[in-house]
């Protein structure tokens, strides 16, 4: 389905890397409707907006309360109505047991900044999740050294947090039934603008088979609850 909504008001940010998700995570959306959607750490609320567009009931939660821009986001592309708005932390999600066909975020659980916290977070989002149910995600991963180097210098939030590696950190998805996934990004995330952003990724697009997965930026994935 081709909702027409912009990338750029979905992803909003390196929108040419993170959005290489996108048709994994479409494969994953229920094909039947009605179906509720959990979206954590939302913000800007895109992924609410995206999943909405799709035809989802979706409940959109942040830590902090939302700024009225993101509910002026969804009203502009008439999906708000599809849309309930709840503070949540991702550690103790206040939903009941198997309350959703789908959970997803993106570039959340490395500011929880410690494994136990993040392993916590997808331990309830595990928890919400019907039998059958999809978590959908996107996050940062550690990238090469320089990466780590330029983000200590200019990147103020580096200090707490816990960027994922996509081999020591697979645990954190054990209890789900089936884990498919993929990497990407690399010379894109050091861009300086979107449109730098959005050239890089171009050439990050020809040289990904060469680049380690390891030493890539983002990890993406459909875990299904068995």
């Amino acid at each position: 389905m081709d909702t027409g909504i912009p990338l750029q008001d979905i992803f909003q940010w390196e929108v040419r890397s993170w959005s290489n998700a996108l048709p994994l995570w479409r494969n994953h959306l229920p094909e039947q409707r009605p179906a509720k959607c959990l979206a954590i750490g939302e913000r800007g609320g895109g992924l609410s907006l995206w999943l909405a567009g799709e035809g989802l009931e979706v409940t959109c939660t942040d830590l902090r309360p939302f700024p009225p821009e993101t509910r002026m986001l969804h009203e502009r592309y008439g999906v708000a109505d599809h849309i309930h708005y709840r503070q949540a932390d991702a550690t103790a999600l206040p939903f009941a047991e198997a309350s959703y066909d789908v959970v997803i975020f993106k570039s959340v659980i490395g500011a929880l900044g410690a494994k136990d916290l993040q392993r916590q977070a997808i331990r309830e989002m595990h928890r919400v999740l019907k039998p059958g149910g999809v978590l959908l995600f996107a996050e940062n991963l550690h990238g090469s050294p320089v990466h780590g180097l330029l983000r200590r210098r200019f990147v103020s939030w580096s200090s707490y947090w816990r960027y994922l590696d996509p081999v020591d950190d697979g645990d954190l998805f054990a209890a789900f039934q089936r884990l498919e996934e993929g990497t990407t990004g690399f010379i894109a995330n050091l861009g300086r603008t979107e449109r730098q952003r959005d050239v890089l990724a171009r050439f990050d697009a020809l040289i990904m088979p060469l680049i380690p997965r390891k030493l890539r930026t983002i990890w993406y994935g459909a875990a299904i609850k068995g």
